[in-house]
């Protein structure tokens, strides 16, 4: 990789005035081997009043409030599915630039992002969006007349960083804990930085290199090593002298696309400390590529099952991970219910189990005709993805009954979760909550419902609880006794090499088994920096 020679970095003088920052972007995490696609009406989308309610610094008793004004524009967040339709992509993109346009000068814009979204017909969205938002805010300019807008992304760490999409942007920084318990955290981080910016009148310099590794999110949690220790590193490096920022992304390993790959960016006014810091981490990221480890232990849907039945600890928690809505997975697969009614605790009734949330809106709604307490035959899941077994034929009984309406929409960490009609029936030992739309099961109240006459399950009370999930969110791993992680199919499969990839750069580890003398010099990749010389402050 060659290195750009750093620019000037000209900045105007120091500002004292108040600043006019805009905030919106659009995020979803999309899997490009999931057949479920993603539309406009999946998205969350906030304006105004309610956009800037999502965040405690644009707050009137904030210590930011008298030296901005935050302009709020469009922010539209989904839950991760399949690649977004074209038209919808497009609708929800023109509003952003159209609102950028019509909000006149502005300083700067926090662009609240997730970094993982495919679009059909896309094979870089991120960087098709940012070169439009890059452009509708040059054309407004700033408001003294004198400078270029700039741009502050927060990111999920699973998101990812091709050139073309860093380029325009002039500050990032992503996550630094996997689950992200640090997402508001991350999100205040690119707006204090803009300020600071802005304020100083500084224009830093923005180390980026990509390292030829894709792994899967529950290979690079950073409860373990060394992801941890990677993540932990990045305070002490924006610490140094000249260096105001530093991020690591694994990248997003469901997507078939180029961009798709580890990247590094560190930011600062000193542009040859960024670049080294960011060559030392980039190559610590490869050193450590096969260091990486499963989040916890891992099996087949067969032995996870046969485990936590034999155990005594309660309840045990299993991970259907390869249909992993929060990841990307079409949530509708009835494969690790067939593989738990196969087990004769479980189908007798000697074991229970309850198992969240395969989405099939027919099997709800004739739930719902039938009414608590009566027998129906369904057809389950497979309808979406089709790909791994098809639908599920049971026979069971209706046990609960919960309405969308009883239900409050949420948008914790960016994801949209609003209410959906769910329906809980019981087969022998398990019981199986199915969703009308995709949704995820994270926390307790997910189970018991939100409001008087939910559902009411409790799943402490159950020996095995099946969710779709990769690695468990804090309230179920504090709830569980123990857990295993099955290597489910579906459309996030932890196993890469099953799904086919055929388009993202090569060699790449874990796809190529990548020696250092796969490289012409024997020493491995070209983990140079290449340094992304400041924005112009003057529009071009």
């Amino acid at each position: 990789m060659t290195t750009t020679p750093a620019a000037p970095a000209t900045a105007p003088a120091v500002t004292h005035r108040r600043l006019r920052v805009g905030i919106g972007g659009i995020g979803i995490e999309s899997s490009t081997f999931c057949p479920h696609r993603s539309t406009a009406d999946d998205f969350r989308q906030t304006r105004g009043r309610e956009l800037l309610d999502r965040y405690t610094w644009t707050r009137a008793d904030s210590d930011l409030a008298d030296l901005v004004e935050w302009v709020p524009l469009l922010h539209a967040t989904a839950l991760p599915g399949g690649p977004v339709e074209a038209e919808s992509y497009l609708t929800l993109k023109d509003e952003l630039v159209t609102r950028i346009r019509a909000a006149g000068p502005l300083d700067g814009l926090v662009y609240d992002i997730h970094g993982a979204m495919s679009v059909v017909g896309l094979s870089d969205a991120e960087a098709d969006l940012t070169e439009a938002v890059r452009a509708a805010l040059d054309s407004v300019g700033t408001p003294d007349g004198t400078g270029r807008p700039m741009i502050s992304t927060a990111m999920d760490l699973h998101g990812n960083v091709s050139h073309r999409f860093a380029a325009p942007v002039d500050l990032l920084t992503a996550h630094r804990l996997a689950p992200h318990e640090d997402a508001w955290e991350t999100r205040e981080r690119a707006a204090r930085n803009l300020v600071r910016c802005l304020r100083e009148g500084s224009r830093p310099h923005r180390a980026w290199v990509q390292v030829p590794v894709l792994l899967p999110g529950e290979k690079t949690s950073t409860r373990l090593e060394p992801a941890k220790s990677l993540y932990a590193s990045l305070a002490d490096i924006e610490r140094l002298p000249g260096i105001l920022d530093a991020a690591l992304w694994v990248g997003y390993a469901w997507a078939d696309e180029p961009r798709c790959q580890a990247a590094i960016v560190v930011t600062g006014d000193d542009a040859e400390r960024a670049a080294a810091e960011a060559a030392r981490l980039a190559r610590r990221y490869w050193d450590a590529r096969r260091d990486f480890v499963f989040v916890g232990p891992t099996g087949s849907a067969e032995e996870c099952i046969g485990q936590a039945v034999a155990s005594t600890k309660r309840p045990f928690l299993i991970s259907d991970s390869g249909d992993n809505p929060t990841a990307g997975g079409a949530g509708d697969l009835a494969y690790m219910l067939g593989k738990l009614l196969e087990n004769d605790a479980i189908r007798s009734g000697e074991v229970t189990a309850v198992h969240p949330g395969i989405t099939d809106p027919v099997a709800v709604a004739r739930c719902f005709e039938a009414g608590v307490g009566a027998q129906v035959s369904l057809s389950v899941g497979g309808k979406v993805d089709a790909g791994h077994g098809g639908p599920y034929e049971l026979t069971g009984t209706v046990e609960a009954l919960q309405r969308a309406t009883d239900q409050k929409d949420r948008a914790e960490g960016g994801a949209y979760d609003r209410g959906v009609d769910m329906a809980a029936v019981r087969v022998g030992g398990l019981t199986l909550i199915l969703v009308e739309r995709r949704k995820p099961f994270h926390t307790l109240a997910d189970f018991t419902g939100t409001a008087e006459g939910g559902l009411g399950i409790d799943p402490r009370t159950y020996d095995l609880v099946v969710v779709k999930i990769g690695y468990l969110e804090p309230e179920l791993y504090d709830m569980a006794a123990d857990w295993l992680l099955a290597l489910t199919p579906g459309g996030v499969d932890q196993d890469l090499q099953r799904l086919g990839h055929h388009r993202v750069e090569r060699p790449m580890y874990p796809f190529d088994d990548v020696a250092a003398d796969t490289y012409e010099d024997g020493a491995g990749p070209d983990l140079t920096a290449a340094l992304l010389p400041p924005l112009t402050p003057h529009r071009a």
